[in-house]
């Protein structure tokens, strides 16, 4: 619960969040605060469909990644804070909206706040539950979500905590995806093609990293064949990745030609994968509080 010592990423930061002084890894309190509640275009065809995709952005994070797109939210604690009756409430006027699934993006650290929320309020679409990959096994063994997409950012310790802050990333990572495709195997969708539950594993390719991509690809393949997979290739030098040379560039057309040859290769049987010149700030969402204190139309 809320109020107890804070376990709720892997960090295990023991921190008491409804303290004011004390806000653990992912800098934010026990109680709610969000950057954004509104139909989302962007994600993948099946999950945002027509009508869009019913997303909550939560502020903070449990992970440290220096070239994130959301910064200003994920590090900068951007955000409104809000009660869990009002989450509860933001769900459901996103259903109302039309929305063809509630996605909590970022829900790591306000996992049990979700729940909840979700107690109080559990819509009749999907819930999707879109998370870094830094997630601890219980996201795997309870059923609360329909729909996870996890990302599977880097394989090699030393990438990750260079630009993750998480040495044991793809150990945490990798066990949440084995759970989770064991409990959940293939997708299922409706007649429109829009997602009803599984499991999708993102990754993001980054500058100078295709055998990174490329290692995650054939452990796709290995252990989670029939997962949806996801190539992005949106990679924007964000954040603070002026700081780091090797990754202060966008992806070549090389490198992105390299990692979709290996892709077609693995003959992974669901796929997406996402155009190069998807890598355009006007993608990154607004975080002006829209749907967050005022109903969602």
């Amino acid at each position: 619960m809320i109020n107890n010592l804070c376990k709720q990423c892997p960090r295990n930061c023991n921190t008491r969040r409804q303290d004011a002084s004390a806000a653990g890894y992912c800098r934010m309190p026990a109680s709610p605060v969000i950057a954004r509640a509104a139909l989302h275009f962007w994600e993948e065809p099946c999950i945002s469909g027509t009508n869009g995709s019913g997303t909550i952005f939560f502020s903070g994070c449990s992970l440290r990644c220096v070239f994130c797109q959301n910064a200003q939210i994920s590090h900068g604690g951007q955000g409104l804070p809000i009660s869990i009756e009002r989450l509860a409430v933001i769900m459901k006027e996103l259903e109302q909206a039309g929305a063809h699934n509630i996605n909590i993006v970022n829900p790591t650290h306000y996992y049990e706040v979700i729940k909840e929320a979700l107690s109080l309020y559990r819509p009749s679409i999907p819930l999707v539950y879109n998370s870094g990959g830094y997630d601890c096994l219980r996201v795997a063994d309870e059923d609360l979500f329909d729909i996870y997409l996890i990302d599977c950012k880097f394989i090699t310790p030393q990438k990750s905590a260079r630009y993750c802050g998480a040495a044991d990333y793809f150990s945490v990572c990798s066990a949440l995806l084995k759970a989770l495709y064991e409990r959940i195997g293939q997708g299922i969708t409706d007649e429109n093609r829009i997602m009803q539950r599984g499991l999708m594993i993102r990754h993001l390719l980054m500058p100078g990293m295709t055998n990174e991509a490329i290692r995650i690809i054939n452990w796709v393949a290995k252990y989670a064949h029939d997962a949806t997979f996801s190539l992005m290739a949106q990679y924007l030098p964000c954040g603070k990745a002026a700081d780091y040379p090797e990754i202060n560039r966008r992806i070549t057309q090389r490198e992105y030609d390299k990692v979709c040859d290996a892709l077609f290769e693995a003959d992974l049987p669901h796929v997406y994968l996402q155009e190069r010149s998807s890598a355009k700030d006007c993608y990154i969402p607004s975080f002006n509080g829209e749907g967050v204190l005022k109903r969602i139309e």
